[in-house]
């Protein structure tokens, strides 16, 4: 076996990899543990750390699993966690993720980077001001915009939240680049 088939990327880790560099965070290291693998993050935008944890080969994700990243949580004195997983999530799970700051991130997100697609136009999040001056500027209020859910594939990737406002940027054959806001919605 040659060392390249060895050091193939699972598809948890691979996902962790095009978050982290879509969300533009600031990976610190990656540790390795059993069944998982806990990436440490700086998120530059929140002026936070982070843990991204990747479990690995779980067909259902339940509160055991949990258990061990809300202790290394606590050990590393970290609030905030992104779980990356190909199973589902035990309601149990979903709920205790909401009260710990977790968010879990669905099957169905990316393993590859969807903004490289020439049918997907480029998303960022706008930050307060930007998002404030935006309002002035065309005198409405965030709720008379045109809305986004907070599920679409898009919206996951950057990780924007219900009450975020979006720039998203389209490549025109005719006016070149064509900009639109949209406010997430839940």
């Amino acid at each position: 076996m040659s060392t390249k088939a060895t050091k193939a990327l699972t598809i948890e880790e691979r996902k962790a990899d095009v978050l982290i560099k879509l969300r533009k965070y600031k990976l610190v290291k990656k540790e390795p543990f059993e069944g998982a693998y806990a990436y440490i993050i700086d998120i530059p935008q929140d002026k936070e750390r982070a843990i991204v944890w990747c479990i690995l080969g779980e067909a259902t994700v339940g509160i055991a699993a949990m258990n061990t990243l809300y202790k290394i949580m606590k050990e590393k004195e970290i609030d905030r966690a992104i779980v990356v997983t190909e199973g589902r999530y035990t309601h149990a799970v979903k709920l205790g993720a909401k009260k710990k700051n977790v968010e879990l991130l669905p099957k169905s997100f990316p393993v590859f980077d969807i903004f490289e697609h020439g049918l997907v136009p480029f998303h960022e999040i706008l930050s307060e001001k930007e998002k404030n001056q935006l309002l002035t500027q065309f005198k409405v209020k965030p709720f008379q915009m045109p809305q986004v859910k907070s599920g679409d594939p898009a919206v996951k990737v950057i990780g924007a939240k219900p009450g975020d406002v979006l720039k998203i940027t389209r490549k025109s054959t005719t006016a070149g680049e064509h900009v639109t806001y949209r406010y997430v919605v839940e």
